[in-house]
Parts: C-alpha cells; structure tokens; sequence
C-alpha cells in the first residue's frame, strides 16, 4: 500500500471536471484505488464518489493505491496531479 497526500489549490476545489479527469487517471491502475477526506473513504475509480467528498480549496486529501504496481501507480498519480490539477502533491 502506497499513500499520498495533497491540497487542492483551485478556488474552486475538486469540482467535475477535474475530478473527472483525476478518475480517468485512476482508472489506468490495475490495483484499488482511494481518496480519503477527513474521515470519509470512497473509490478513486468513481467520479461521483469523489464528487461526494466534496473537496473544497486548501482542503487535503489522501490517495492510497494497493496492488501489483503500487508504487508506479502512486508515481503516476502524484506527477499528474503536480502536472495537471490546481494542487501540490506531497510525497
């Protein structure tokens, strides 16, 4: 099991659109994937359970990716976020 976390930097937080393109990334893993707000679990692979959460600006989130290839798949995870969403990822 491999974990990171992140804060949404986006006034807007974690709305449709980027959490549906952070699915997409998701879903190229082979193992389970999970975004934790607080106290709250749900499947990286599911827009609407990200959606769910409810993940506003300066908020943090954590990503666990268990499996065969955890540890490319966080890598992967992580430089996207870096790259492409409104937030910092820490390793």
């Amino acid at each position: 099991m491999v974990s990171f976390a992140f804060t949404v930097k986006s006034e807007k937080g974690l709305h449709a659109r980027p959490a549906g393109a952070l699915v997409k990334e998701a879903i190229k893993c082979s193992g389970t994937v999970t975004i934790r707000k607080g106290d709250k679990q749900e499947d990286l692979k599911r827009v609407y359970n990200v959606m769910s959460l409810a993940i506003k600006e300066n908020e943090e989130v954590e990503i666990t990716v268990e499996g065969k290839n955890e540890e490319a798949e966080a890598a992967a995870l992580r430089k996207y976020i870096n790259e492409n969403l409104q937030a910092a990822a820490k390793p």
